[in-house]
C-alpha cells in the first residue's frame, strides 16, 4: 500500500500550484505612460477597464512566467488619479474576491496638498476594508513611488532643489503613515528607494535635464516625470520580488521582457540586482 501512495504524493506534489489572482490599481505610473511598456503585451494581462494596456502588470506576468508561477494579473487603471478616485468611482468594477492587490496612489500622494498623506491613507484603508469583505486573507499592498525630477530641479515645488533622493523618501513615509492608519494592509513596496538605489550607485543618471552621464541608464521619459523603459521595469521587478518573494536575479540578463523592451542584457541585470538588493534591505 506504501507505493501506490507515494506514487500518488509525487504525482500531486508535481502538480502545478493554483493560479493566484493579482490587481493593480493605480494611474499612469502603473500602466507605464511615457514608454513603450504601456501597449506591451496587453493580451497578456486582463485590462478591467478595456483599454488594451500591458504596462507594469503584463512585465509582472512576464516575470511570473519565466519563473514558473502561475498568476492571473488583472489591473484598472486611470491617468491623474490618486486612490480616492478608484474607490469613488470604480469602486463597482474592482469589488471582486483577489488574492493580492497593489495599489499605487498619486504622485505626490495628494494633487492639491503635495506630500500630505491623509487623502491617500484614508482612500487606501477604504479599498482594504473593501477587498477585505470579499476574502479576508487577502494580501494588499501599497507602492511607494519615485522623484518626479521636475519637481526637484524645477522651481515652485515643495522638493524644489532638494536632493533627487527626498521626495521618493517623503513618499515612502507618507504611506508609513497610511499602514499605521490601516493595520490590515501588508506593507509598502519601495519601488522609490530602489530608484534612489539605482541612482546613488552610479548605475543610473540623477538629472535628466543635463543629459543622460555616459555609461547610465535614464529612469525617467522624456518629460522627467513618468517612468522610461527602465524605470518601469525596475518598479516592476520590486513589486514582483516582494509579492512572489522570487530572486529577481535569477531572471538573468536574458530576461524576455528586457530583450522585447530593447533592454541591454547588462542593464537587465543590473536593475535586477538593484531591485533585489533594495528589498533585502526593506524587510
Amino acid at each position: 500500500m506504501i507505493r501506490p501512495f507515494l506514487a500518488f504524493l509525487a504525482l500531486f506534489l508535481a502538480l502545478p500550484a493554483a493560479a493566484r489572482d493579482i490587481l493593480f490599481v493605480g494611474n499612469s505610473f502603473t500602466f507605464g505612460a511615457g514608454s513603450p511598456v504601456r501597449e506591451w503585451r496587453p493580451d497578456s494581462v486582463t485590462d478591467l477597464n478595456r483599454e488594451g494596456i500591458g504596462g507594469v502588470p503584463a512585465l509582472f506576468r512576464a516575470f511570473a512566467e519565466q519563473a514558473g508561477l502561475d498568476w492571473q494579473v488583472h489591473l484598472e487603471t486611470a491617468p491623474g488619479t490618486d486612490l480616492a478616485y478608484h474607490y469613488d468611482r470604480r469602486r463597482t468594477v474592482i469589488d471582486r474576491r483577489w488574492d493580492v492587490v497593489i495599489l499605487q496612489g498619486y504622485s505626490t500622494l495628494d494633487a492639491e496638498r503635495p506630500g500630505d498623506p491623509t487623502r491617500h491613507a484614508d482612500a487606501a484603508r477604504k479599498l482594504t476594508d473593501l477587498f477585505r469583505r470579499r476574502n479576508p486573507r487577502v494580501q494588499v499592498q501599497l507602492v511607494s513611488t519615485w522623484s518626479r525630477a521636475d519637481l526637484i530641479y524645477r522651481p515652485g515645488s515643495r522638493w524644489s532643489g532638494k536632493p533627487i533622493t527626498a521626495m521618493a523618501d517623503d513618499l515612502a513615509e507618507g504611506n508609513r503613515v497610511a499602514l499605521r492608519r490601516a493595520p490590515a494592509i501588508r506593507g509598502a513596496i519601495p519601488v522609490g528607494r530602489a530608484w534612489n538605489r539605482a541612482i546613488t550607485s552610479g548605475l543610473a543618471d540623477a538629472n535628466p535635464y543635463d543629459g543622460i552621464d555616459p555609461g547610465r541608464i535614464g529612469l525617467w521619459a522624456d518629460d522627467r516625470y513618468h517612468g522610461s523603459t527602465a524605470g518601469y521595469y525596475l518598479e516592476a521587478l520590486t513589486i514582483f520580488g516582494r509579492v512572489t518573494g522570487h530572486d529577481v536575479r535569477r531572471l538573468g540578463p536574458g530576461e524576455r521582457a528586457a530583450a522585447e523592451l530593447k533592454l541591454t542584457p547588462a542593464a537587465a541585470k543590473a536593475l535586477q540586482r538593484v531591485a533585489w538588493a533594495t528589498l533585502r534591505a526593506d524587510r
